[in-house]
Protein backbone atom coordinates (compact mmCIF):
# COMPACT_ATOMS: atom_id res chain seq x y z
CA UNK A 1 0.00 0.00 0.00
CA UNK A 2 1.40 3.21 -1.12
CA UNK A 3 2.19 6.05 1.58
CA UNK A 4 0.17 8.96 1.43
CA UNK A 5 1.63 12.21 0.75
CA UNK A 6 0.79 12.77 4.92
CA UNK A 7 3.16 10.27 5.77
CA UNK A 8 6.38 10.89 3.89
CA UNK A 9 5.70 14.98 3.12
CA UNK A 10 6.96 17.92 4.94
CA UNK A 11 7.72 21.44 5.39
CA UNK A 12 4.91 24.16 5.71
CA UNK A 13 2.05 25.06 5.08
CA UNK A 14 0.32 27.57 2.24
CA UNK A 15 0.72 30.63 4.68
CA UNK A 16 3.70 30.40 7.15
CA UNK A 17 4.00 31.96 10.04
CA UNK A 18 7.72 32.43 9.29
CA UNK A 19 8.98 32.07 5.46
CA UNK A 20 11.78 29.25 5.33
CA UNK A 21 13.75 29.03 1.99
CA UNK A 22 16.66 27.44 0.88
CA UNK A 23 18.43 30.37 -0.84
CA UNK A 24 19.83 33.40 0.14
CA UNK A 25 17.59 35.74 -0.71
CA UNK A 26 14.42 35.68 -1.48
CA UNK A 27 12.62 37.18 -4.84
CA UNK A 28 11.15 40.54 -4.53
CA UNK A 29 12.52 41.41 -1.19
CA UNK A 30 14.91 42.89 0.86
CA UNK A 31 17.26 41.82 3.95
CA UNK A 32 16.55 44.39 6.32
CA UNK A 33 17.99 42.74 9.41
CA UNK A 34 20.01 39.76 9.71
CA UNK A 35 19.25 38.35 13.33
CA UNK A 36 21.85 35.18 13.09
CA UNK A 37 21.91 31.29 13.01
CA UNK A 38 18.68 29.54 14.45
CA UNK A 39 18.36 25.52 14.74
CA UNK A 40 15.69 23.22 15.88
CA UNK A 41 17.10 20.00 17.30
CA UNK A 42 15.56 16.50 18.07
CA UNK A 43 16.72 13.15 19.03
CA UNK A 44 14.77 10.42 18.12
CA UNK A 45 15.68 6.75 19.68
CA UNK A 46 14.84 3.82 17.39
CA UNK A 47 11.83 1.32 17.78
CA UNK A 48 12.77 -2.19 18.38
CA UNK A 49 9.98 -3.14 16.44
CA UNK A 50 11.23 -0.76 13.31
CA UNK A 51 14.47 -1.83 13.71
CA UNK A 52 13.03 -5.96 13.26
CA UNK A 53 11.36 -4.83 10.30
CA UNK A 54 14.08 -2.53 8.67
CA UNK A 55 16.11 -5.41 9.49
CA UNK A 56 14.31 -7.84 7.85
CA UNK A 57 13.34 -5.96 4.52
CA UNK A 58 16.84 -5.03 4.22
CA UNK A 59 17.50 -9.07 3.14
CA UNK A 60 14.94 -8.39 0.17
CA UNK A 61 15.40 -4.75 -0.48
CA UNK A 62 12.70 -2.03 -1.04
CA UNK A 63 11.87 0.84 1.17
CA UNK A 64 11.70 1.37 4.96
CA UNK A 65 8.57 2.93 5.28
CA UNK A 66 8.51 2.69 9.02
CA UNK A 67 11.63 4.30 9.16
CA UNK A 68 10.71 6.72 6.37
CA UNK A 69 7.67 7.91 8.23
CA UNK A 70 10.02 8.36 11.60
CA UNK A 71 12.22 10.70 9.78
CA UNK A 72 9.47 13.10 8.36
CA UNK A 73 7.74 13.20 11.59
CA UNK A 74 11.06 13.89 13.39
CA UNK A 75 12.33 16.38 10.34
CA UNK A 76 9.18 18.49 10.90
CA UNK A 77 9.60 18.42 14.29
CA UNK A 78 13.23 20.04 13.85
CA UNK A 79 11.46 22.38 11.24
CA UNK A 80 8.83 23.61 14.08
CA UNK A 81 11.40 24.17 16.59
CA UNK A 82 13.98 26.27 14.08
CA UNK A 83 10.69 28.51 13.29
CA UNK A 84 9.89 28.79 16.56
CA UNK A 85 13.29 29.74 17.82
CA UNK A 86 12.71 32.33 14.49
CA UNK A 87 9.65 33.90 15.33
CA UNK A 88 10.85 34.23 18.98
CA UNK A 89 14.09 36.23 17.94
CA UNK A 90 11.61 38.44 15.75
CA UNK A 91 12.49 36.93 12.68
CA UNK A 92 9.85 36.76 9.85
CA UNK A 93 12.06 34.35 7.53
CA UNK A 94 14.79 32.34 7.77
CA UNK A 95 17.52 31.98 4.80
CA UNK A 96 19.70 29.18 3.84
CA UNK A 97 17.84 26.53 5.31
CA UNK A 98 19.16 22.93 5.56
CA UNK A 99 18.48 19.93 7.64
CA UNK A 100 22.03 17.67 9.30
CA UNK A 101 21.33 13.99 10.48
CA UNK A 102 23.73 12.20 12.02
CA UNK A 103 24.11 9.10 14.28
CA UNK A 104 23.89 9.56 17.94
CA UNK A 105 25.39 7.20 19.96
CA UNK A 106 24.00 3.75 18.59
CA UNK A 107 20.60 4.76 20.19
CA UNK A 108 18.82 7.02 17.74
CA UNK A 109 19.27 9.49 15.12
CA UNK A 110 19.89 13.24 15.79
CA UNK A 111 17.81 15.60 13.26
CA UNK A 112 18.91 19.61 13.42
CA UNK A 113 17.34 22.43 11.07
CA UNK A 114 19.08 25.09 10.44
CA UNK A 115 20.03 28.40 8.87
CA UNK A 116 19.85 32.14 9.04
CA UNK A 117 16.81 34.37 10.83
CA UNK A 118 15.98 37.45 9.14
CA UNK A 119 13.57 40.17 8.61
CA UNK A 120 13.01 40.47 4.79
CA UNK A 121 10.22 43.29 3.29
CA UNK A 122 9.08 43.39 -0.39
CA UNK A 123 10.99 45.80 -2.58
CA UNK A 124 9.82 49.20 -3.12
Amino acid sequence: MPMGIEEYGGGQGRIPKVLVVTTNDVPGHEVRQVIGEVFGLTVRSRHLGSQIGAGLKSMIGGELKGLTKTLVETRNQAMERLVEQARARGANAVLAFRFDVTEAADVGTEVCAYGTAVVIAPRV
